[in-house]
């Protein structure tokens, strides 16, 4: 499924399922604690993203200065983007995901999953080796002769 079609039906179906969860958390406990609720989430969203946002770029510094790639931090600052967008977004279900995408636990198992499923590449294949219906080099032995 290409990457258009997932986020086609993300941003479809999203929507109702947040204005479901609205209306039935409203109906039970009424509309004044769930609009404190929505509130709440958003704030304890802003101040774990700004609290990770912080201990990932300090990461990220400590693996440049000691000369490693830094890796998981250039995938784990994205997913704080992401997390603290989906937090600031008004409803249930968008929070539950921008808490997955903030909390370190969570957001390491992501990051591990990218790193090693889309950009590392095993041994016998490199992200910059063509396959072999793109290579066009003919192998064999050649002599020359004056």
């Amino acid at each position: 499924m290409k990457i258009v079609h997932i986020l086609f039906l993300f941003f479809f179906t999203v929507p109702f399922i947040e204005i479901y969860l609205l209306l039935q958390l409203g109906s039970t406990v009424g509309i004044l604690p769930t609009i404190l609720l929505v509130i709440f989430t958003a704030l304890l969203g802003a101040w774990l993203l700004r609290q990770q946002g912080f201990a990932t770029w300090k990461r990220f510094q400590d693996n440049l200065a000691k000369g490693e790639v830094p890796a998981y931090e250039m995938i784990e600052g994205p997913l704080l983007l992401v997390g603290g967008a989906l937090l600031l977004t008004p409803g249930f279900f968008t929070d539950v995901l921008g808490f997955a995408c903030l909390i370190p636990k969570t957001r390491k198992l992501f990051a591990k999953y990218v790193l090693e499923k889309h950009l590392i590449r095993t041994q016998n294949s490199s992200p910059f080796q063509q396959s072999e219906s793109e290579n066009n080099a003919l192998e064999g032995e050649f002599k020359r002769e004056d």
